[in-house]
């Protein structure tokens, strides 16, 4: 590591490595110990501490077709159900690549000493979650996310992978089409990196925090990876299908959004409204709560919309009817976030939900077999990227997903740097990653990062929820244009306690970037599928079988799907999605 002067107010650094990671939850760490298995250079880097990752507060389980409980499984099934569930709309050899790659997944996480929960006989225990034909989730407790991550945590640094915590990547650094690095900032001290790569893997999240009640952290899933990938070149897909999980709790305010796991219901939670009504009888009578989440959450916004919720604004999820042996064992964390929020025994006492912004469904447009993107030697993984979720996402789905591509991609990246005949660099391209900084600090305007950032959340919940139409998109992008001008007016000013205000201004940068997007891409698709639900358009489209496609340069562009393979197409036979309960106005 070499340390250079940038100028005459901040310190900077200058790294070299042949394969960047930008993220460090489970994504960015699987791919990067694939990186450094094969004795390639490696960094990763992340603007949360990565013992804090979103990966640690996955609760429910992971995927794989291992038919340890269901003889009758096969990832032919799983992929099925994939499709089915997305709406049509997932790529078909993506979804292949991650349910043929499953049990692979779990392999590795076992090689690396992941201690899943087992039957009495060692076999992996696996359960049902919502819209799966089979039981084919592995899960430790109801919190498998965070034992994936530590697991990852362990086995990156039993191989020396060097990780930069804190540290804000702002621009993606790009010379003739390819990529060369990236630039960023220290949190804490501000001092620059500028850090030289042969390829880079963009693993930072999602953009579900844009709207105001979220499963996500304060100042993570901002749409980092959607902007870093679109000032480089390229392109974003399906930016509109946000999944709404249904069981987000309402208070207190600074836990509002928090997830309630679906195992809660997958160990035989029950929904009810206000009134004490099982309502999911209503909407999905043969799969109730097990129904997908995409209707579960749209059937609790519909309760709530015409007046049968909670006296504030929700409904109830009851597990106090199952023994408190059964709550301990299976749902302890479930149990335990809700003593720590509300002081809440969920052996004695319901649970009041409503539905909350969880996942990006679609992310940074990839080739559907190496995740590469539009950009020379840029990858994306994880909930940065998009192809397997389609219309609406399986749970348990998302981690597996991280596992197959990741290690997929770590060697994608590790082959492109061996087969690099020369590096390319720009200057004016890092002149630019440092003057863009350096202008956020030396503007001292009226407008606050952390206001518009709330007006955002606020447009997004208005207009783009789980309900929208063209009326209120409209609307939204009109107030997004409003913000966008404003926030050349914006005032920048590190403390003693670091440069997290600088921070937010590059996380309402990528706010911004992504609420467009989602709001235009939405605006497209007049139709109802899945998670995306349009009053004014209730039924599905078959001409909008389609992902849309999104850049600044061309807006919104329709690309078409592959087809399924015929064993995977026969198996999706087996039971058409019903539109019934799909949309209740």
């Amino acid at each position: 590591m070499n340390s250079t002067q940038g100028n005459a107010h901040a310190h900077e650094h200058t790294i070299s490595t042949s394969v960047l990671v930008i993220g460090t939850g489970g994504s960015g760490l699987r791919a990067a110990i694939e990186v450094a298995e094969s004795g390639t250079d490696v960094l990763a880097v992340g603007k949360r501490p990565k013992d804090d990752a979103h990966t640690s507060l996955a609760a429910g389980g992971i995927n794989a077709a291992l038919a340890t409980m269901d003889p009758d499984d096969s990832w032919q099934q799983h992929a099925a159900d994939t499709i089915k569930e997305s709406y049509d709309l997932a790529n078909p050899r993506t979804v292949e690549i991650v349910t043929q790659g499953a049990g692979q997944g779990i392999a590795d996480l076992e090689r690396y000493g992941m201690d899943f929960a087992k039957e009495d006989d060692g076999r992996i225990s696996q359960r049902f979650f919502g819209a799966h034909t089979w039981r084919r989730t592995a899960f430790a407790g109801d919190y498998t996310g965070l034992e994936i991550q530590r697991t990852l945590i362990h086995r990156a640094e039993a191989l020396n992978v060097p990780i930069l915590d804190r540290v804000y990547i702002t621009k993606l650094l790009v010379a003739d089409g390819r990529i060369f690095g990236a630039f960023g900032f220290d949190i804490v001290d501000g001092s620059r990196y500028r850090i030289h790569a042969d390829a880079v893997i963009l693993a930072a999240g999602g953009h579900n925090r844009i709207w105001r009640r979220t499963s996500s952290r304060r100042d993570e899933n901002t749409g980092d990876s959607f902007r870093l990938a679109v000032e480089a070149g390229a392109r974003l897909r399906d930016a509109e299908l946000v999944q709404f999980h249904p069981s987000g709790i309402i208070e207190p305010e600074n836990a509002a959004g928090t997830l309630v796991s679906e195992a809660a219901p997958g160990e035989g939670g029950i929904l009810r409204n206000g009134l004490g009504e099982r309502f999911m009888e209503r909407y999905d009578p043969e799969r109730m709560e097990l129904s997908t989440r995409d209707r579960v959450a749209l059937a609790a916004y519909t309760e709530i919309a015409e007046g049968r919720g909670t006296e504030n604004g929700g409904v109830w999820l009851d597990v106090s009817h199952l023994p408190r042996e059964t709550i301990m064992n299976r749902l302890p964390r479930v149990f335990q976030t809700m003593m720590e929020t509300q002081m809440l025994d969920i052996t004695v006492s319901p649970i009041e939900i409503a539905p909350t912004a969880h996942y990006s469904m679609g992310g940074v447009w990839v080739d559907p077999a190496e995740h590469s993107t539009d950009v020379e030697g840029l990858w994306a993984i994880g909930e940065a990227s998009s192809g397997l979720h389609g219309a609406n996402r399986l749970g348990g789905n998302s981690l597996i997903e991280l596992l197959v591509f990741g290690r997929i991609v770590g060697r994608s990246a590790v082959a492109y740097s061996a087969d690099l005949g020369a590096q390319v660099r720009s200057q004016s391209a890092i002149a630019e990653a440092r003057a863009e900084i350096e202008d956020l600090l030396a503007s001292e305007g009226t407008e606050n990062v952390r206001a518009l950032q709330r007006e955002v959340r606020n447009l997004m919940t208005e207009h783009a929820g789980v309900v929208r139409d063209e009326a209120g998109l409209l609307a939204g992008l009109e107030k997004l244009a409003d913000i966008e001008s404003r926030m050349n007016d914006v005032g920048i000013h590190p403390d003693i306690a670091g440069f997290s205000d600088l921070s937010h201004a590059f996380d309402l940068k990528s706010s911004v970037l992504a609420a467009r997007a989602t709001l235009e891409c939405a605006l497209e698709r007049r139709e109802t599928r899945g998670c995306h639900n349009r009053s004014d358009y209730p039924e599905q489209d078959e001409n909008l079988q389609v992902n849309l496609v999104w850049s600044p340069a061309t807006g919104v562009v329709k690309e078409s799907i592959p087809a399924v393979d015929p064993e995977v197409a026969e198996l999706m036979r087996t039971e058409e999605i019903s539109q019934v309960g799909k949309l209740v106005e």
